[in-house]
């Protein structure tokens, strides 16, 4: 299951030992939490919890001190004893304390940190029914509903996180990251004409619009405006445009301009890349991925399973194809080739070299079709230049079937005595008369 990260808790943690938010729980807060949230603040962190845990024996079961201690846990990574402090302050509280959808949010947060979704997903659920506007939970929600694919109900919770805090980080730019797949159409229009990609007059989205605009957007995903920057001292202004300059909300987005110099240069970045790791000049047009598919468009950009490789070479990992090379075999196709190789096993045959079977090839002077086909020879493809070869090992009704295993145990036998020749009464008459069990034109001897 991919991990996914907690959102805010270390703000949340830090929000609670810094009193900010310190309705009272108790009668009257241990003057040892104070001491502890100094610790805290100053980031010595393992005095903190000394100190927290001293001032837990002192004040055994008060709850400002367990959640004080389980958020101390929580920064330290020690999930264990995270969740036992926060389960312990939920036994003591009421379901209207201001500190019930916290705690259970925190719970959320060391759930999703154990990878530990569903788990995670319940205890946001009751920290938002407790408190529908804790922002922690609806971006951790969020990020939940998204991890399982549907993209537009976690759009609707960060849109309710910034809501009620709109200058949150997370949920601002999970926002941005699912705008091609929950905008409509006429914020898409506008979208594009804020990228100067269409004409202001425009009105109707086609289907390659739509697409213009997931690409664009993909590729400002992939930092393609800091790309731009880095690579021109001063970039020409008609390649960036930045909304709401100087404010909180200031984004770049690139133009349709921008983003068509960004395509060639990439892709001429990749072509020095890809001859780096070795792929001749002649050939870095023809690469594949590991599925087959094009790395260059015929313009010489990257399409995108091609940028994918690129990303791959430049970290010296080798994903893609040579012209030569064949496309590696799929996990199902793998399946089937072991599931053939059992029962082959189990039919008799064995499995050989194609040094020996080459061997065989000459003491027979069989072609392999004959071989495959009146000399029980058996030919597994796996790819269209590898192939795997299986003979028969045993006593057939048809002693033509057995000669394989009975030249290829009498050389064996050469080298280790031991090994027991089979007795195989046609291929010792062809040896006794001199003669081959194939004419030189590779076809059985009648």
């Amino acid at each position: 299951m991919r991990y996914l990260k907690p959102w805010l808790v270390k703000g949340s943690v830090v929000l609670l030992l810094a009193g900010i938010f310190q309705p009272a729980l108790a009668e009257k807060e241990p003057a040892c939490i104070e001491e502890g949230k100094k610790a805290f603040a100053a980031q010595e962190y393992n005095q903190a919890k000394d100190i927290f845990s001293k001032c837990l024996r002192a004040y055994p079961g008060n709850t400002d001190v367990l959640l004080s201690l389980a958020g101390l846990q929580l920064t330290l990574d020690d999930l264990d004893g995270a969740e036992k402090s926060f389960q312990e302050a939920l036994k003591r509280m009421k379901p209207s304390s201001p500190y019930f959808s916290y705690t259970y949010s925190m719970l959320g947060d060391i759930a999703l940190k154990r990878q530990q979704n569903d788990q995670a997903f319940e205890w946001y659920t009751k920290s938002l029914q407790a408190n529908a506007a804790n922002v922690n939970s609806l971006v951790g929600k969020g990020a939940i509903i998204e991890y399982r694919g549907d993209k537009k109900g976690a759009a609707e919770f960060y849109r309710s996180a910034l809501a009620v805090e709109p200058l949150n980080l997370v949920a601002r730019q999970r926002m941005i990251n699912l705008e091609p797949l929950y905008f409509t159409d006429r914020e898409i229009l506008d979208a594009l004409k804020q990228r100067y990609a269409v004409k202001p007059d425009v009105t109707e989205l086609t289907d390659e619009l739509r697409q213009l605009f997931s690409d664009i957007h993909r590729a400002e995903q992939r930092r393609g405006v800091d790309y731009l920057r880095n690579k021109y001292t001063t970039v020409p202004p008609e390649y960036i445009v930045t909304l709401d300059k100087d404010t909180n909300f200031e984004r770049s987005l690139l133009t349709l301009a921008g983003y068509e110099v960004l395509k060639k240069s990439v892709g001429q970045d990749a072509i020095a890349v890809f001859q780096r790791v070795g792929v001749p000049v002649q050939e870095v047009f023809s690469l594949r991925d590991l599925k087959g598919n094009k790395v260059f468009n015929s313009d010489n950009t990257l399409t995108e399973s091609g940028f994918k490789v690129y990303t791959e070479a430049l970290r010296n990992r080798k994903a893609f194809l040579r012209p030569n090379e064949s496309l590696p075999p799929t996990k199902a196709f793998l399946g089937q080739l072991a599931k053939r190789e059992e029962e082959l096993k189990k039919a008799g045959y064995m499995e050989i070299s194609r040094r020996e079977l080459n061997f065989i090839t000459k003491q027979t002077k069989c072609s392999e079709e004959t071989l495959r086909k009146d000399l029980g020879v058996y030919i597994l493809p796996v790819t269209k230049t590898k192939r795997r070869y299986f003979i028969v090992a045993r006593e057939t009704p048809d002693p033509k079937k057995s000669i394989p295993y009975y030249y290829l145990m009498k050389e064996r036998a050469k080298k280790n005595p031991s090994v027991k020749v089979p007795r195989n009464s046609l291929a010792e008459s062809y040896g006794y008369y001199g003669y081959t069990v194939c004419f030189d034109d590779g076809k059985l001897l009648e």
